[in-house]
């Protein structure tokens, strides 16, 4: 039991600072390539990263686990790599990491919902509180006043419900499988459908050859690839087999420290609309947690 505490504990620090990086490796790679392209590119580059373990993992697996990897590749990774883009390209760094930890709430609706976990009613609060901060920060602009909506912070807020859905399918209906078969697998299955669209749906092959800066740019995207998106969701799918899924979200407690780093060391600045948003998120994050331990 110490020695899993113990594993846990240190896959979590790692995974902080791993995913806490990966936002400002996105915004590299969107210096060169559309949000599109930075989500393929990651994806692929995760797929052929993780080839020699994930094709001879494939032809032992059943239609069933084949079908519920290739939803988790879906919710879990391919999804979100365009969304979380997408949403970059209008908001900071630090921004869009303290966003990323919505994925405890909706760990707790997800579960609640379909999996008839106990909600607890003190853990309204949380939820509320997390949620004004999500709408402070939907009308607080990456450089703007609170009169302004940024859209763009929907497509995080989706993001991470993708995530609260695919932690709990993992931990109910894949607990037969490892760690890196559901992560090496789940990506191989959508793999195809990120080269498809980066080869056939943009022009990325012009840009590589053409745009300067563009070697660089997916340099980053490729370091995004492997470490965050390959390596990473190894050691997460990991943790999601040897503790629970809030524990296992509560990386995303550590992910905006990381984020947020990275962005003042870049150069951004936050408003105080900003500030107001992540601290309320955060704070309902934290009260939800606090009171699902108590229970």
């Amino acid at each position: 039991m110490k020695n899993t505490r113990v594993l846990a504990w240190t896959i979590l620090i790692i995974l902080a600072l791993v995913w806490g990086s990966s936002f400002i490796l996105i915004k590299r790679g969107l210096a060169v390539y559309n949000a599109g392209e930075v989500g393929a590119l990651r994806i692929l580059a995760a797929c052929i990263f993780l080839l020699p373990l994930s094709v001879p993992k494939l032809r032992k697996l059943s239609k069933r686990h084949i079908k519920l990897l290739f939803g988790i590749g879906l919710l879990g990774s391919f999804i979100p790599a365009f969304l979380f883009a997408l949403g970059q390209t209008q908001l900071d760094s630090g921004v869009t990491g303290v966003m990323n930890g919505l994925t405890p709430i909706f760990v707790l609706i997800v579960g609640a919902v379909f999996f008839k976990q106990k909600f607890q009613k003190t853990m309204y609060l949380g939820i509320f509180l997390a949620f004004l901060g999500t709408a402070i920060l939907l009308t607080a602009g990456s450089n703007a006043g609170l009169s302004s909506f940024n859209i763009y912070a929907v497509f995080i807020v989706l993001a991470t419900m993708c995530y609260g859905l695919n932690l709990n399918f993992i931990k109910y209906y894949l607990a037969d499988l490892n760690a890196v078969v559901i992560t090496g697998v789940s990506i191989l299955l959508v793999g195809p459908l990120a080269a498809a669209y980066l080869f056939f749906g943009t022009d990325f092959t012009t840009k590589l050859s053409t745009t300067p800066g563009a070697w660089d740019a997916l340099g980053y995207i490729s370091l995004l690839g492997v470490m965050s998106t390959s390596i990473a969701l190894i050691l997460f799918n990991r943790l999601v087999q040897i503790t629970t899924p809030i524990f296992t979200s509560m990386v995303t407690y550590l992910i905006p420290i990381v984020a947020i780093a990275w962005g003042l060391l870049d150069g951004e600045t936050l408003t105080s609309g900003q500030i107001g948003g992540m601290g309320a998120i955060l704070l309902g994050v934290f009260i939800t947690n606090r009171k699902k331990k108590a229970s």
